[in-house]
């Protein structure tokens, strides 16, 4: 039986959960001191609602969202995590325009190919990324952090 669980996972809430606080401590080593579920007004005319964004900060106004997906088993496309991706920038264009967006995952290698799922995206999903996101990719085995800024 395939639940598309992460291997040695309880659940992949678990692992998401486990994964913010990752990622909090190392934005934290970077300068930036944010809170968990952070919560912003957002909408596409005057009104808004509030959406709860991973990590984010009022000061400075910071939102953050972070994934940890990967690669199905036999290395295709997890489509419905692409589409997860894609809600994020939808609510990163909804926020307001003032504050820092960064998408923080974690690297996952496409087997046989090198290609990141993160690069995966950017590349097939570019119509869809605003253009003030920034990309900060974590190694799945080490504190080693490639921010793409472009």
């Amino acid at each position: 039986m395939n639940n598309f669980q992460r291997d040695g996972s309880i659940s992949n809430s678990h692992v998401g959960r486990a994964f913010e606080l990752r990622a909090q401590k190392i934005l934290a080593a970077q300068g930036l001191s944010l809170e968990l579920n952070h919560r912003v007004p957002c909408g596409l005319h005057s009104l808004k609602k509030d959406h709860a964004f991973d990590l984010g900060s009022e000061t400075p106004k910071i939102i953050v969202e972070c994934k940890s997906q990967t690669w199905t088993a036999s290395g295709n496309v997890p489509s419905a995590k692409m589409k997860n991706w894609a809600e994020a920038m939808f609510y990163f264009h909804m926020a307001p325009p003032e504050y820092r967006r960064i998408f923080f995952v974690e690297q996952s290698l496409r087997p046989g190919r090198g290609e990141t799922l993160l690069g995966y995206f950017r590349r097939t999903q570019a119509h869809m990324i605003p253009h003030n996101v920034e990309f900060w990719e974590l190694a799945r085995e080490s504190d080693e952090l490639v921010i793409h800024k472009d």
